[in-house]
Order: C-alpha cells, then structure tokens, then sequence
C-alpha cells in the first residue's frame, strides 16, 4: 500500500533513527562481546538514547530485538550469552525500530579485526548486490527488475542467492505486502508505484543457495557451511526514483535520492 506524503514524513523519521544505531555500532569494538551484549546495548540505545521502540522484540514471539548472524549463518541469528563475536568473523547486525507508528528494517554485515579476503569480498559483493537491487527501484519498474538486477551481480561474482527469504512491504507493520524477491526476471512482477515503502535485503552465499534452520525454530545457517552475508535498507519509491529512509552517514553506495 501506498504511503501518504504524511506517512512518509514519519518513516523517514524512524529511517534516520535507525540509521543511528548502526552509526553507533560502527563505534564498538565487537570483538570479545557476545551478541547477547550486542542486543542489550541496541536495546538500551534505542529506548533510552532514542525514545523509541525495538519493533522486533515481541514480535512474533522473538524476545530479543535484533538478528546477530554470525559467518555460516544466513538470518535470525538468536542473541546469545555465550555466542562470543571473535576476531575474523563477519556477523550480520539485523535491527528494526517503531516511531510514531511506523517502521523501519535495514542490515548490515559488520567485518570484525582481521578477515580473510575471501570473506571480505562476499561482503563487498553482498552490499554492492544490495546497492544494485535498489537501483532499479522506480516508479514504473516492476518487482522482478530489483531481483533480476541482485541474482546477476551475485552470480557474476561466482555466489549464490538464498531464495526462501526476502524483502518485504514495511509501514506501520513490520512485514506487509509486497515481498521483495531476490532473484527474478527484469519486467515482471507487480509495478512499482510513487509512495510504496518497502525492504531490499539480499543475502548471499560463499557455496550453495541451500539453507538449513537451526534447532532453535529461528537460527538459518547455510547447509554447506560456508560463509553468507546480507545487506538491508528500507527504500520508497519516489516520483523520480528512490529514497533510502535508513542510509546512514558517510555510507557509501547509491545514494540517498535519486
């Protein structure tokens, strides 16, 4: 659904919000923390710093208010006291924050001290398959062009997309229509409309597309065990382009408006 320019006044408010939290992230140290550490911290930062809300938490039953998915683990990564965040690991931060009522979701695969190159182009190229799904994003464009434009970057780069998982309308709810594929042909799906707000979120494999979940109900790890990494951003599609709601400073990458 369409958002007003009223609503969208608001959800850039709680895109810029988010942004901050990982503008604060960037400032740890996360080596040595455990991801329960990690969750405490966002939560105590987005309620007391921010006056805001941790959307997740409670969310469907997920007492916790972030996704700390650590090298083989796709998403829904459960914060863990004794899930340790170690030096040459790559974990994915995955935060949403409610202001005013709405909503905003985003990312971000997060390098800790010394990685090893190969890590780190997966998540060079997992942000820039991000980078380029939004590109496409525009009135008149269609669903299928954001997945189109993901899967062919990633597989030019010799990974793969992980397919039962994907982006989503974002609003006043966390998960609203319409879902955001990441992989599909470039001229089909629904149209792109002026107004609508939702997640583009690849992740992306170092092997296989193939996923496992965890014992846990939420863990998703890849089922060849090799690394994965994923970006997110809450975008709407503007008269002329696209808005990232959740760009953070100094980001680089697309840009803000297009």
């Amino acid at each position: 659904m369409e958002k007003t320019p009223d609503e969208l006044a608001l959800m850039r408010i709680s895109g810029k919000l988010l942004a901050s939290v990982f503008e604060m992230l960037d400032r740890q140290q996360l080596a040595g923390m455990s991801t329960l550490q990690v969750n405490d911290l966002v939560e105590r930062y987005i309620t007391d710093d921010l006056a805001a809300r941790p959307a997740s938490k409670g969310q469907y039953d997920f007492q916790y208010v972030l996704n700390a998915s650590i090298n083989e683990v796709v998403c829904h990564g459960v914060p863990d006291a004794e899930a340790i965040i170690r030096d040459g690991d790559i974990i994915n931060l995955d935060i949403t924050l409610e202001k005013n009522g709405f909503i905003a979701d985003s990312s971000k695969t997060y390098l800790v001290g010394t990685v090893t190159p190969a890590a780190r182009r997966l998540v060079r190229v997992a942000q820039e398959a991000m980078w380029a799904g939004i590109r496409q994003v525009r009135p008149g464009g269609h669903l299928g062009d954001i997945g189109a434009a993901i899967e062919r970057h990633a597989k030019k780069n010799g990974y793969s997309v992980v397919r039962e998982y994907c982006g989503h309308g974002i609003g006043r709810e966390m998960h609203e229509e319409p879902s955001v594929l990441n992989h599909g042909r470039p001229g089909t799906g629904p149209k792109l409309r002026e107004g609508m707000t939702f997640t583009v979120e690849p992740m992306i494999n170092q092997g296989s597309r193939r996923v496992a979940e965890a014992g846990d109900g939420w863990t998703v790890v890849t089922a060849d065990g090799k690394l994965s990494a994923q970006f997110e951003h809450t975008v709407a599609v503007t008269a002329s382009g696209v808005e990232v709601l959740t760009l953070r400073a100094g980001e680089t990458g697309f840009g803000g408006r297009a």
